[in-house]
């Protein structure tokens, strides 16, 4: 550990290039050897794109840089922050400082700009990719790249998070980034465990369809329990269902020119809309199950469950279930439940609701 904490104390500004563009590289490469889907695009002139967002991106992070740097070392002086809280062995502390770190550096910032209107207009440049390889990564609109920077900032200040340590963290953040959104098929099995841990290709997929309730799902970008702890987990068995994008900039016009990216924020707000079936489970079946682990379905039609207990459908039709409990649909018509106790429906007619069930994209 001692001379992990020394290589990144020291680190080299070249060595931090070589990371960001060798990552690239291996993953580009990856995904010419086992893609998951075979994208009918040109590949170069796409990555052009999102290479300059990511150029855009560095920029701003060297702004950021020398402010971040004051902070951790003020915080390695003056041993503020929550991980001066109380001794701790050296594994523990990169450990729980670089958790701190994601929570608030990627996850909370990232949860903010799917809540905030003004915000998910900047991260619209990020979801409107259709074609999502390892490029996309780092296709941040120069504003967002402004609010995350902001958020490292505050995540450094709150651990008290030493300069060795910020330097490890952003190292692990791109890598992951690149991995978690390479156009890259691994063994399901494989997926499936890394997912527990880490955010998989698969798992950060689910989070680029282009319809909620999806879109709203799995922000993570280094450890995956954070989806879980804040229930914004979603997991999706057949991910080559997916479909890329967002629905509300579906013209290439819009979401592959330059000049309508950057002024993208700028532009009237349009309200995304709701996909009452995702695709996912194979079969012909889908799911989304925010629990954490996979559930059954035995109907011919897609499910959308966001309960903290799986539920089965034996009926023809989808079922729709926000509530905090399992239930069931014993008719042939489709069944919403927002409240938080079950519900059986066992006539031949439908109930109706007026509320929404998923939350918005953004307020």
């Amino acid at each position: 550990m001692e001379k992990l904490v020394l290589y990144f104390e020291h680190i080299p500004s070249w060595h931090r290039s070589l990371i960001l563009g060798g990552g690239l590289v291996l993953f580009w490469v990856l995904e010419g050897l086992v893609p998951l889907i075979r994208f009918r695009y040109h590949k170069v002139r796409h990555a052009g794109l999102n290479l300059f967002f990511t150029l855009t991106t560095v920029v701003v992070n060297l702004f950021f840089a020398s402010l971040i740097i004051m902070a951790a070392d003020y915080s390695t002086r003056h041993h503020t922050g929550l991980l001066y809280l109380f001794p701790m062995p050296l594994w523990l502390f990169t450990l729980i400082g670089l958790m701190i770190l994601d929570l608030i550096g990627a996850w909370l910032i990232h949860w903010l700009h799917h809540r905030i209107k003004w915000m998910w207009k900047f991260h619209l440049v990020h979801h409107s990719d259709t074609w999502v390889d390892t490029t996309t990564a780092n296709r941040h609109h120069p504003g967002e790249s402004v609010f995350r920077a902001a958020f490292t900032l505050l995540a450094v200040v709150v651990a008290g998070s030493p300069v060795w340590l910020v330097f490890l963290y952003q190292s692990l953040s791109v890598l992951l980034s690149q991995f978690n959104h390479a156009n890259i098929s691994l063994p399901k099995w494989l997926d499936t465990a890394l997912g527990w841990v880490i955010v998989s290709p698969d798992m950060h997929k689910v989070h680029h369809h282009y319809r909620r309730p999806l879109t709203d799902t799995n922000y993570g970008n280094i450890f995956s329990f954070w989806d879980r702890v804040f229930g914004t987990f979603a997991f999706v068995m057949d991910t080559k269902s997916l479909h890329y994008g967002i629905d509300t900039h579906p013209e290439e016009r819009e979401n592959n020119r330059m000049g309508n990216l950057l002024g993208m924020p700028f532009q009237t707000y349009r309200p995304p809309t709701t996909d009452a079936a995702p695709p996912g489970v194979t079969g012909g079946v889908s799911q989304v199950n925010t629990s954490g682990d996979p559930q059954a379905s035995t109907s011919g039609v897609p499910q959308v469950n966001t309960s903290s207990v799986p539920q089965a459908s034996t009926s023809g039709a989808s079922q729709v279930n926000t509530g905090g409990v399992p239930q069931a649909n014993t008719s042939g018509v489709s069944q919403v439940n927002t409240g938080g106790v079950p519900q059986a429906n066992t006539s031949g007619i439908p109930p109706t609701s007026t509320h929404n069930t998923v939350p918005p994209a953004a307020n």
